[in-house]
């Protein structure tokens, strides 16, 4: 495999499984060419007069929709660790002997560990997209046969728009749907909030099945996606467990160092003058961004300021800021827990997103432009602020990228983190993997203080004389040093066993295996 170095000094291959890869040529550098894909041009006549699309099962479906060895296959995450469909989906394909197949997921989250079973008998060649837990350990040893590539949730939607990615069949676990194939996840037992992360998978797969547990009568209303682009539906009696949504990482934090990480992420927002009325934010969904979402809501009531948006993954507590008018609308592509998932049936100021509208970098405009501040977490960042997501400092695939990539738009990107876990440094020499350029993170929050990036000296101008604990990075990361000391790089070979991509759908970095 041939490795080149980017403007960024990491090393990158040219080709990734099979395909060209262009290295990553800086922020804003690299502009696409050519014409969006498409799928192929349909026709009435194949599809039942009466438009009931409905067929037995999903066996019937798959056969239906033409499936074959070495295909590429999509789901989606909205059930997050409660997505049952994909085992059930690769389980079925093994059963039919089938081959090669490349998965891409939206997501992927430990209740898809069974699915190395699939990789190792060869029914799954690889996957694309993130790899947590299990699968990331399987893809860290060097167990997958082609690379994992990495991408955020606008650079997926990006991938198959530009027809980077060509999916062939996407299956789409819809909590509601009717005959004809119009889908939405607010009604039925197991109403997930939104389906926009299968937005690009409807719009340019070649074949579409919406598998659910709730089939009604046309219309299904409120129409999140459209059957007109929908081939064939299957009814069954379980897609996915809705109670599995909230996980560990989306539960606000109790410690007080990190509560106090979010407290001064509210004030810095504050103070330098973000917050005022007609403001927008996103927060994630870590313990940090849900603690920060909590102390903002405060000031801005003590204030008397309102906000005219917000963006999320949304979660009680954001659904709490539209419920009591402090903001209008809250524009949302994935619901992180099941008062937001209440929320978007029942507030008209809750609006449905999908990362092709809020997140494509390759679009003219997306919403994050419009954002003045995102609040994200991080797994490391080091001294030229350049950030990691993916890996811990042990060189293991932990986290997917999701939409943390694609906030890096915002006009302030705030990266709220402990500057050490479990006496293990986070803020760094140098980041283990490279997930954003140092230049588009503007502001790092930890319990030690806050650094702002010497590129945004309006920030640093708009926050004097206001009492924040305001200190250069390379202090942070010596104070660190003296309580965690410093430890060694991890040892990894030289095989590069999953990629990561830009929001421009070139390459950042690589990840390598480890022993």
């Amino acid at each position: 495999m041939a490795l080149v170095k980017n403007t960024l000094g990491r090393l990158a291959p040219t080709e990734v499984n099979g395909k060209p890869a262009v290295p990553f040529q800086g922020v804003g550098k690299f502009r696409p060419t050519g014409r969006k894909a498409c799928p192929p041009i349909p026709t009435c006549l194949d599809y039942p007069e009466d438009g009931n699309k409905v067929v037995p099962d999903l066996r019937s479906a798959l056969k239906k929709a033409g499936v074959r060895n070495g295909m590429t296959i999509s789901t989606h995450h909205h059930f997050r660790d409660g997505d049952t469909l994909p085992l059930q989906l690769f389980n079925l394909c093994a059963e039919m002997g089938l081959k090669d197949l490349v998965w891409y997921p939206s997501a992927a989250f430990p209740c898809h560990a069974p699915i190395a079973k699939h990789l190792d008998s060869g029914v799954i060649h690889h996957i694309e997209g993130s790899l947590n837990g299990p699968l990331g350990d399987y893809c860290t040893h060097g167990k997958m046969r082609g690379l994992g590539v990495l991408r955020s949730h606008g650079g997926r939607a990006q991938a198959i728009q530009d027809g980077e990615v060509h999916i062939d069949i996407s299956v789409i676990a819809a909590p509601t749907a009717d005959q004809f194939g119009n889908a939405n996840a607010v009604h039925g037992q197991s109403a997930c909030g939104v389906l926009g992360y299968a937005d690009a998978d409807l719009t340019y797969a070649d074949r579409t099945i919406v598998v659910t547990d709730n089939l009604v009568p046309f219309p299904a209303i409120p129409i999140q996606l459209s059957g007109t682009h929908v081939d064939m539906v299957v009814g069954q009696d379980s897609i996915g467990d809705p109670k599995k949504i909230v996980s560990g990482t989306t539960q606000i934090t109790r410690s007080p160092d990190r509560l106090y990480i979010a407290e001064l992420t509210a004030r810095f927002i504050r103070d330098s003058g973000i917050m005022h009325d007609g403001f927008s934010f996103q927060a994630g969904a870590g313990g940090i961004s849900l603690a920060f979402a909590l102390y903002l809501a405060d000031m801005m009531k003590q204030a008397g300021v309102k906000a005219s948006w917000l963006h999320g993954g949304s979660t009680r507590y954001l659904v709490k800021m539209l419920e009591d008018g402090i903001a209008p609308v809250l524009i949302d592509g994935q619901a992180f827990d099941l008062d937001a998932v209440r929320s978007i049936g029942v507030n008209r100021g809750h609006i449905d997103t999908s990362p092709l509208v809020s997140y494509n970098f390759h679009a003219k405009g997306n919403y994050i432009n419009l954002l003045d501040a995102a609040v994200l977490g991080a797994t490391e960042v080091d001294a030229n602020f350049n950030a990691n997501v993916v890996t811990h400092s042990d060189g293991r695939l932990r986290h997917g990228i999701g939409g943390w990539q694609n906030c890096m738009q915002a006009r302030c990107t705030i990266l709220a983190i402990p500057a050490m876990r479990d006496r293990m440094p986070v803020v760094v020499d140098e980041v283990t993997t490279l997930c954003a350029p140092g230049e588009l993170v503007d502001v790092i929050v930890t319990e030690l203080g806050l650094a702002i990036n010497p590129l945004r000296q309006d920030l640093l101008d708009a926050v004097k004389g206001k009492g924040l604990p305001v200190r250069s990075i390379q202090d942070i990361k010596a104070e660190v040093e003296r309580t965690c000391g410093k430890p060694s790089r991890p040892k990894h070979g030289d095989k590069v066993v999953a990629v990561v991509k830009w929001i421009d759908g070139t390459v950042l970095d690589s990840v390598y295996q480890l022993g």
